[in-house]
């Protein structure tokens, strides 16, 4: 056995045990082991070569967040009665910068579901290049069905505790599901009231007119596009005459179909919570925008103005449809191994995640087994926290960018995003594999960091 074999055995054997101690620790969070596992998995390599982040215990220190806060939320709805969430915010890891990340209300959150997001922060948000750490927060209250009232007494409830854990230079919170502009304001003025002082930089995602950065709403869409087409480009394809299938149809999806349109590209289907629509003319995305962004409705109001078009019960079946290139862009582990052995029967090329987590491990591997082009959702949605982070950096120097400045550095940091993470696939032995290769190379830099900052 060879030098080299033996110590990839026995560093795989320190990330088993490591894997191992997170699962005695955290038994029951089934979402946050899984993106423990995906991320450890990928750094054996890094680990045989560069022996100081085993005697700096730097996984041991990673995978524990450095601060895990949960808070009671009453608040009173329009009947009067008084209601009852929880709230939480995960600051994880802070060796390059303040926390950063968004806050998700919807029912399905719980602790592990806000740790396995803070997680893939740290990752996402060092591949950026900007100064941020990772952090993630939310409350299992669910905004749909309420009124603006009731929405704004939650979030100034939820925003009275919150306050005292974050701020510009120290927690920097911004939107995800469930969380939009109208929340963010909401959020956003009673901070103002509680420090009495304008904090611009204490959330991003704000609105233009107090704060906020243009193409921000399109960030995480283009982004996402922008890093699919890297790696289109790299086997001499593209978006033009491409079918495409986009899973979800809030923010993240429509603006990444938008972009896919403006590259060329025929999007075959989009979905919600209730369902998927299929129109084969192509989606009509005004028609979309509309019944999301301005009236609110279900994803099958779309069928009503489109003969020819087809509403589908269940969210699942979407992935059935043949298609180029799908970006699944809803939620977490929607494409299972079932779900990636369709796509690749039917001969999809490439898959971008502009969800978080979207694929389950079995379908990552199905996707790398069949040499799919894969964007990990690390890197492929990490638009939508660069252009937070550029918001921050307009917010300090109170200054407004165009449109066009901002869309510009997001195309640049999706390309830098998509070499990094390349060159560090290849320098780690595993050649185009860029799930690794994103997880290596937003490991560094914060490890790095870590190291320098002693242990703490």
């Amino acid at each position: 056995m060879s030098t080299a074999v033996k110590e990839n055995q026995e560093v795989q054997h320190y990330v088993n045990g490591v894997y191992e101690q997170v699962k005695k620790s955290n038994a029951h969070e089934t979402e946050f082991l899984q993106a423990v596992k995906e991320v450890l998995d990928s750094l054996v390599p890094v680990l045989a070569k560069n022996p100081q982040y085993i005697k700096h215990a730097i996984l041991e220190r990673m995978v524990e967040p450095e601060r895990t806060i949960s808070f009671r939320v009453p608040w009173v709805d329009d009947q009067g009665n008084v209601k009852v969430n929880r709230g939480y915010r995960v600051q994880f890891n802070s060796a390059i910068g303040p926390y950063k990340g968004g806050l998700r209300f919807h029912p399905s959150v719980n602790q592990s579901i806000i740790k396995f997001l803070g997680f893939e922060q740290i990752f996402k948000n060092s591949l950026t290049g900007q100064p941020i750490g990772g952090g993630k927060g939310g409350s299992d209250f669910d905004p749909k069905g309420k009124s603006d009232f009731e929405i704004m007494r939650f979030t100034q409830s939820f925003m009275s505790e919150l306050s005292k854990y974050i701020g510009p230079d120290t927690d920097v919170p911004a939107g995800d599901i469930g969380v939009g502009a109208r929340e963010i304001g909401y959020m956003f003025g009673q901070y103002k009231k509680m420090r009495g002082a304008y904090e611009a930089g204490v959330l991003t995602g704000k609105g233009v007119g107090y704060g906020g950065s243009l193409a921000r709403k399109e960030a995480t869409g283009y982004g996402t596009v922008y890093f699919v087409n890297e790696m289109l480009k790299s086997k001499g394809l593209s978006f033009k005459d491409s079918t495409v299938v986009v899973s979800g149809s809030g923010n993240v999806s429509i603006y990444a179909m938008e972009k896919a349109m403006e590259l060329g590209a025929k999007i075959l289907a989009c979905s919600d919570s209730s369902g998927y629509v299929y129109d084969r003319n192509g989606i009509d995305l005004n028609t979309v925008k509309r019944l999301k962004e301005v009236e609110g409705k279900r994803i099958s109001e779309y069928v009503k103005e489109h003969p020819g078009s087809v509403f589908y019960e269940g969210f699942g079946g979407i992935w059935k449809i043949p298609c180029d290139i799908a970006l699944p862009c809803a939620t977490q582990n929607e494409i299972d191994e079932e779900a990636a052995k369709l796509l690749v029967a039917n001969g999809v090329k490439a898959i971008g995640e502009g969800a978080n987590m979207p694929s389950t491990l079995e379908a990552v591997d199905v996707f790398l087994e069949n040499n799919v082009l894969f964007g990990p959702a690390k890197a492929a949605n990490a638009g939508g926290v660069a252009v937070s982070a550029l918001e921050m950096a307009q917010n300090s120097a109170r200054l407004s960018w165009t449109f066009d400045e901002v869309d510009g550095k997001l195309k640049e940091i999706m390309t830098n995003i998509y070499n990094d993470s390349l060159k560090a696939a290849e320098e780690y032995g595993v050649p185009g594999n860029l799930v690794v290769g994103a997880n290596i190379a937003g490991f560094v830099k914060v490890a790095d960091a870590m190291i320098t900052q002693g242990v703490i």
